[in-house]
């Protein structure tokens, strides 16, 4: 994510006596892709609601079917395009003139055809015939969860259908887009399905009764066949520790105390339209803060508590957010509790100001006086985590500074306790926000500085925005998680604000001093999910003319053999540092440090430690030593950091597909330190430099900050206190998003 905001949206839907009427309707149509002047691509196509099979992205970066109208002799045909078909209530879907078509968010029925047609001024047609299908609505739930020996969970999906016979296959793998390996079983699947809402289906997955070794295990749902399959997985972690772990436990309404790490926002963090509220977001409850006086005040993300600048003093913050809640706001119904009063925040609009944070006072015995974060402490009898306070004693609650390949864990409302390290430091990136929950509704976007930048497999997700980040070893405050997505590994990113940087900014900003509550040291019962950084990188396929331009550098490499040097040999590999490009290796000598050119011939250089038996025998490793276990020198840091602090704001300024740079270790040789750049998928630069000033540069392609995944619930809108009925037109499914997108 990296979302900006990294907090959930859920929407709430009123499904009418129309909706029940209409389902499943929908005939069969006809499509006549050319005509004598004209031709329309493709003349048929399958997708899903997700737009699964989509080869173009449209408006607001959501994905969408491109289809091109073409003159016979070539070049493009001057067309005015329609839809027409499609489903009963939820309509063809949607076409712009540039040609991009689409799907409608939702369907009635299994699948349903729609025709796009091309039209010249002289009235010469041509159309393409599209059939559609659903696709999941969210992702699954629990995205992640942690498991012993004989442990259990129920994982459920969500197809956008309302009526029809689809199902969701579930089945065990070994990678979240597998279909075989895994460990453990898998019951079969069991559907509830209305023409009132959507299709959901179910399977429980349990452990293996002994577990020897910790790994993860994927739980991969598909929906539709015939070359258009939505996919979507939960990661489990089966553990030998015997540990017990499920986010929902972040998610429900706490009896008594409570504990930080929940969900938890603005009691008036909705949309609404039509005098109906249609959607709703909410956040995490991060830490508990002591300011001037002794008061104590919870801390999260101004976007989370302040509502993005746009709240009131006073408003009251609830457990849990309105998104646990069927959107149902304090004093429309039960399920939630007044925990604090927003006190204030730091303006996202202010120059003046680098970090996305917001204090509430606390409500008296509201909040376990002791900062207890859930799950940060030691294994219970049961398998679970206990709840515990951050560690202060090392710093008298003043927040640690980040290092490079720290070991770092954070609890949040979404994916609860997991644990990843620090991928880059001083990290300058910009973040789109919004005035609404839908993100519809552009407010500013604002570039933060001097940032901390984190990855690792299932680290954070949309909803963990406010999260407090700790030092593993310690449960130190290190930062105070605020933005983040998935890259094009499908590997967490995510960006904190540095934890003593947020209580110096509160100080100056709103008078007095500020630390975080909490207890002695300890360390934390790390989750780690892994990373599977290297692995995609190396699985990644290379275009043949990198290959050849890898193979040519590959005869520059073999002049510097020389194992007197310490160059032991060379080889082709793939670079991680930029997955897609060829590498040379360049095998050396363990016992030495020969000096290695971050290029070859313009080919990016892998170096790796071995030794000449190994070489010779050709046994060596393909890949380098894992980053972090090879720890870099204050000085070779500090030259990285003066580069980048030269080189950011112009790259940023130069290249629009930038969005982030910072300071970390090079995967392809981590005895060097690189450029990160954070860059744009959606508007990838066909060349990137391997080097920047003479700094290797590494890449992480994924979706912009605003951008997040999107959540929904498939029950009834309820009636909200000072709101009107909504006219018995409105459909709330034009309010849904159209596809799970990744970050």
């Amino acid at each position: 994510m990296l979302t900006m905001r990294a907090r959930w949206r859920i929407f709430s839907l009123l499904l009418g006596p129309a909706l029940l009427a209409l389902a499943g309707c929908g005939g069969t149509v006809a499509a006549n892709p050319s005509n004598a002047a004209f031709s329309v691509t493709p003349g048929t196509a399958a997708i899903d609601t997700n737009c699964t099979g989509c080869n173009a992205a449209g408006a607001a970066s959501v994905a969408s079917l491109q289809l091109a109208a073409t003159l016979t002799g070539g070049g493009a045909a001057p067309v005015f395009w329609s839809v027409e078909g499609g489903d009963a209530v939820s309509g063809p879907g949607s076409i712009n003139q540039n040609g991009q078509y689409t799907p409608p968010s939702y369907l009635t029925a299994d699948r349903v055809e729609v025709v796009v047609t091309a039209t010249m001024e002289s009235g010469l047609r041509a159309s393409s015939k599209l059939t559609v299908t659903p696709g999941f609505l969210q992702p699954l739930t629990p995205e992640n969860v942690a498991l012993g020996a004989n442990g259990s969970t129920t994982v459920t999906g969500t197809l956008a259908e309302a009526g029809g016979a689809s199902s969701i296959h579930f089945a065990l793998a070994s990678s979240a887009s597998g279909t075989e390996g895994g460990v453990g079983a898998l019951s079969a699947s069991r559907c509830q399905r209305g023409s009132l809402a959507f299709t959901t289906c179910a399977a429980t997955y349990t452990a293996p009764a002994a577990v020897t070794a910790t790994g993860v295990t994927y739980v991969v749902a598909t929906v539709g066949a015939g070359g258009v399959e939505s996919k979507a997985s939960a990661m489990v972690l089966v553990n030998a520790a015997g540990v017990t772990s499920n986010p929902a436990s972040h998610q429900g309404q706490m009896s008594a105390m409570v504990a930080l790490g929940s969900s938890g926002g603005n009691n008036a963090d909705y949309d609404a339209r039509e005098n109906k509220i249609v959607d709703c977001c909410s956040g995490t409850l991060g830490a508990l803060v002591r300011g001037p006086g002794g008061r104590e005040y919870l801390l999260s993300n101004n976007h989370v508590l302040a509502r993005s600048d746009h709240a009131s003093v006073g408003d009251a913050i609830v457990q849990p957010g309105l998104i646990d809640n069927s959107c149902t706001p304090l004093g429309d119904g039960p399920g939630l509790s007044a925990v604090a009063s927003l006190t204030g925040w730091l303006p996202l609009k202010s120059r003046q100001t680098n970090v996305d944070a917001a204090i509430a006072q606390v409500t008296s015995r509201s909040v376990d006086a002791a900062g207890s974060i859930l799950e940060l402490g030691a294994k219970q009898a049961d398998g679970t985590l206990a709840a515990a306070p951050p560690g202060v004693s090392s710093t008298g609650g003043r927040g640690e500074a980040a290092t490079l390949e720290l070991k770092v864990a954070k609890s949040g409302r979404t994916t609860g306790l997991t644990c990843g390290g620090v991928a880059a430091l001083d990290l300058d990136v910009t973040v789109d926000y919004y005035l609404d929950c839908a993100e519809t509704k552009p407010y500013l976007t604002k570039t933060f500085t001097h940032q901390i930048g984190l990855s690792g497999n299932q680290f954070s997700d949309a909803g963990d925005s406010g999260a407090l980040v700790v030092d593993a070893a310690t449960a130190e405050p290190v930062g105070l998680y605020f933005a983040g997505g998935r890259d094009a590994a499908g590997v967490s990113q995510g960006v904190a604000n540095p934890a003593p940087e947020v209580l110096s900014e509160l100080g100056a900003q709103m008078g007095g001093s500020y630390t975080y509550v909490g207890a002695a040291d300890h360390a934390v019962s790390c989750l780690n999910y892994g990373d599977s950084t290297t692995a995609q990188a190396q699985a990644h396929s290379i275009s043949v003319a990198e290959w050849q331009r890898g193979q040519q550098a590959l005869g520059e490499a073999r002049m510097l053999v020389n194992p007197a040097a310490g160059i032991l040999g060379v080889a082709m590999g793939k670079s991680i540092d930029h997955p897609g490009d060829a590498a040379v290796i360049l095998y050396t000598d363990e016992k030495m440090t020969p000096p290695v050119t971050a290029t070859i011939g313009g080919v990016r250089t892998l170096q790796i430690p071995s030794t000449a038996r190994a070489v010779t025998y050709g046994v060596a490793p393909q890949i380098p030593q894992e980053a972090g276990s090879v720890s870099l020198s204050s000085a070779v840091l500090a030259q990285a950091v003066a580069v980048k602090q030269q080189v950011a704001a112009t790259l940023m300024r130069r290249n629009a597909a930038f969005f982030g740079v910072g300071v970390g270790q090079s995967l392809d040789n981590p005895r060097e330190a690189a450029l990160v750049i954070y860059v744009d998928r959606k508007h990838l630069p066909a060349q990137l430099p391997a080097t920047v000033d003479g700094l290797r540069t590494r890449y992480v392609v994924m979706d912009r900050l605003h951008v997040t995944r999107s959540y929904a619930t498939a029950q009834p809108a309820k009636r909200h206190c000072g709101l009107k009925p909504a006219e018995s037109s409105f459909n709330p499914f034009n309010l849904l998003p159209r596809s799970l997108k990744l970050p």
